[in-house]
């Protein structure tokens, strides 16, 4: 297994790898739909193994290496061509705030947190797997694939990323869609604060053939403003100001506006046949996956 990591702890990994990323739409020359990740049978290349889980298969361990090891392992064999996912990482400088009272991660750094248990997710089940960073625009990529031993470059790449720039959600759809023609598993990880209108553009991905999952991650301020008296808070990717008065009255209209929005990027979601995952930052990373991805049928 892997080292513990600063992105993601490797007691984690081996949990995550009774899980599979699931999708429902069968693609056209793709191995998909009602996905099993694991392929059986004379003729598939092997790729790696992974740990025996309670209801697998018992043909497909590898019975040499029980002998050696006293430990049972499953064989994997890879069948081209797969499904691509791509995760999309919200790196905007919204996605900075939160996680000030030292109690949960600010949402970049969870975000991260998260594309790593879903990325191998993906990589143990022998998906491809891409890591897509993007704020104004899109940025420099990872694809990934073959197995678990693939996960520390991952884990590498998530590190870098930086935080800058202002969304804009509709710019990098374009770039999507044109760079990735081939449709496939699209999670968004975000806040999705964008000025202008989020909801189109992932419409568009919608109606390109992608299979859609939003993952919304939020900070409890977002939601719940602590603050009171006369603010003057500024945008945190525009850097303009508003001045107001806050109490008891604003804090319950901006509750109702946020649950509002957010119950806009569901339907969204779901009206598509995609999935949505609300997860504030003050849930464990594997609460969230064992919790929410596994009761909206985004994981397995």
């Amino acid at each position: 297994m892997p080292e513990s990591n600063a992105i993601i702890e490797s007691d984690l990994l081996e949990k995550l790898e009774r899980l599979t990323i699931h999708w429902q739409k069968s693609l056209p020359g793709l191995v998909g739909g009602h996905n099993l990740s694991r392929i059986r049978g004379s003729g598939q290349e092997f790729l790696d193994h992974r740990h025996f889980h309670h209801g697998d298969d018992l043909r497909d361990v590898n019975w040499r290496a029980f002998l050696r090891l006293d430990k049972l392992f499953l064989k994997m064999f890879q069948l081209e061509p797969r499904v691509p996912v791509r995760i999309l990482v919200d790196t905007s400088r919204s996605m900075l705030t939160g996680g000030e009272d030292g109690t949960s991660l600010n949402k970049f750094d969870y975000a991260r947190q998260l594309a790593a248990a879903l990325c191998y997710v993906g990589l143990i089940r022998l998906d491809t797997m891409t890591i897509q960073p993007f704020s104004g625009k899109m940025g420099q990529s990872l694809r990934a694939g073959g197995g678990r031993q693939r996960i520390q470059p991952v884990l590498r790449f998530l590190e870098g990323l930086k935080c800058g720039g202002q969304t804009n959600f509709m710019e990098v759809t374009r770039e999507f869609m044109s760079t990735y023609e081939q449709r496939g598993v699209v999670i968004v990880i975000s806040d999705f604060l964008d000025d202008a209108d989020c909801e189109r553009p992932i419409q568009y991905l919608a109606d390109f053939g992608h299979e859609v999952f939003l993952a919304h991650v939020w900070s409890e301020e977002d939601r719940v403003p602590p603050w009171d008296g006369d603010l003057d808070l500024e945008d945190a990717e525009t850097g303009t100001h508003l001045q107001l008065p806050f109490g008891p009255d604003a804090r319950a209209a901006y509750t109702e506006a946020f649950d509002k929005f957010a119950a806009s990027i569901k339907n969204i979601a779901l009206r598509n046949g995609g999935r949505y995952v609300a997860i504030s930052t003050a849930t464990p990373i594997e609460d969230a996956v064992f919790g929410p991805f596994v009761r909206m049928g985004v994981l397995q």
